[in-house]
């Protein structure tokens, strides 16, 4: 499973928890996301703009 960091905030996004307050339950794979998702705690990053982590 991998992970994504927003560039301005760093949230992270993980696919091993997901995000459930988003409605992205534990393992929704970063490709479910949809495209047009914003950061959910900056607002400011759409998931294009997600980098991925650890790479």
């Amino acid at each position: 499973m991998a992970a994504y960091e927003c560039p301005v905030c760093t949230y992270v996004y993980d696919e091993t928890t997901g995000a459930p307050h988003e409605g992205f339950p534990a393992g929704t794979a970063w490709a479910s996301v949809p495209d047009d998702w914003c950061c959910p705690d900056c607002g400011v990053r759409e998931k294009i703009d997600f980098e991925p982590r650890g790479v």
